[in-house]
């Protein structure tokens, strides 16, 4: 089973269509294909350390996808800020990483707006 985070907490999966898997290798020239059309893309992210995915998804948001943008895989809170300011909707994690790293710890990165850094230098 799977627990998808959002920016008011954690939510059991409720998509039941054809998902679009979007591999961290991905061609970027081949996006647009792929995602036309779909109502759910998911970005893989195979380790927490690999952030190819937040790039991929910012592209997807460029080429002017607006359904929903799932990120899967190996992600922990710290980086669900991250994922938020790429364009991506929900995150995806195991219910052994929920056990670890509970509902609270996304919750208090749920306020990513608020953490701009750039929006911070500049006031």
């Amino acid at each position: 089973m799977s627990i998808l985070v959002r920016d008011d907490g954690f939510h059991a999966d409720d998509y039941t269509g054809d998902t679009v898997v979007i591999a961290p290798d991905t061609n970027p020239d081949e996006l647009a294909q792929l995602v036309t059309g779909a109502s759910l893309v998911s970005v893989a992210f195979p380790a927490f350390s690999d952030g190819r995915g937040f790039t991929l998804a910012r592209r997807i948001r460029a080429l002017g996808y607006t359904g929903r943008l799932r990120a899967a895989g190996h992600l922990i809170a710290d980086q669900y800020a991250m994922a938020r300011r790429s364009g991506i909707d929900e995150v995806e994690i195991s219910d052994d990483l929920a056990a670890r790293q509970p509902q609270a710890q996304w919750l208090a990165r749920a306020n990513w707006q608020a953490h701009d850094y750039r929006s911070r230098m500049q006031g």
